[in-house]
């Protein structure tokens, strides 16, 4: 029977490894997300980035960084801000539109001619459109 020794060398290299590993991994995935983030990048390119990343793992990262790294912070830019620009859109349309002040009133007004309010409710009515 053998009794396996583990020095604190031996975890502190697999810790490292490990460590090396998540990175890779990490940048990895930013770097697929970017890459298929680009619109204007045809599939021959996209095909031949991966293959570069694959086989060549943290030299490919580097390279892609160095190249492409620019381009990178522009297209996150654009990708949160069309985020953005979505959940504004879907909370606007969960809230209802809402008018302006002045259409507001125009509809009060138009609730007051046709008689269906009277003039203290138009009133509250223009006082809560000019206040919010």
């Amino acid at each position: 029977m053998t009794v396996l020794t583990v020095g604190n060398g031996d975890v502190l290299l697999w810790m490292l490894e490990f460590f090396f590993f998540v990175i890779w991994f990490w940048l990895l995935l930013t770097v697929f997300t970017d890459l298929f983030r680009d619109h204007e990048l045809s599939g021959g390119w996209k095909a031949l980035w991966i293959v570069i990343l694959v086989l060549l793992p943290y030299l490919g990262i580097l390279i892609y960084f160095i190249s492409r790294g620019r381009g990178m912070a522009e297209r996150g830019i654009k990708a949160n801000q069309a985020a953005q620009q979505q959940l504004d859109a879907r909370i606007r349309q969960a809230a209802g539109t809402t008018d302006s002040a002045a259409d507001q009133i125009a509809k009060a007004k138009t609730l007051l001619d046709s008689g269906a309010i009277d003039q203290t409710e138009f009133d509250a009515l223009k006082t809560r459109a000019l206040a919010g």
